[in-house]
């Protein structure tokens, strides 16, 4: 099972475009919020499942704050991660997947791509494909392949 995982477009769909190009055929895109309107032109464009959470920036959306979804063995929380202090470290949205029973939390917010296992909790976060604040400043996003054993691995990938 292959699965992109994106954040923070704001409304901006060049660079999901061509990473989306890059990626199919896919069979979940997970987006982490912040895509300002843009639901329907991202769930037409993946050509696949699309999970999509609410960001801070998607004011009067109908979109949830929060999912809990079942990907191979693991049990994941996606969040856009702004009522967790993301910008401060990831211990209370770590915290909080355990609590929830979760392997796996995935966010936004930050615009900066992350992958770190450790605590017995896997914390993903794709950066931004639309403004990017990392070093280099290279848009970025997540796949995360499932082998057939349901064992799960995880690459950021930057555009150029």
């Amino acid at each position: 099972m292959k699965i992109v995982i994106i954040s923070d477009t704001h409304g901006r769909h060049q660079n999901l475009a061509l990473a989306l190009r890059h990626e199919k055929p896919m069979d979940l895109l997970i987006h982490l919020g912040d895509v300002e309107g843009g639901e329907e032109f991202i769930q037409a464009a993946a050509g696949c499942r699309t999970e999509v959470v609410a960001g801070n920036c998607d004011f009067f959306s109908a979109l949830c704050q929060e999912k809990e979804l079942t990907l191979g063995k693991y049990k994941a929380l996606l969040t856009h991660g702004h009522y967790y202090n993301v910008n401060a470290g990831i211990e209370n949205i770590r915290k909080e997947a355990k609590g929830r029973g979760c392997d796996i939390v995935m966010f936004g917010h930050t615009h900066r791509p992350l992958i770190c296992d450790e605590k017995g909790i896997v914390v993903l976060n794709p950066g931004s494909l639309s403004y990017p604040r990392q070093e280099g400043k290279r848009p970025s996003y997540i796949v995360m392949e499932i082998n057939p054993q349901g064992e799960a691995d995880f690459q950021i990938r930057y555009l150029a």
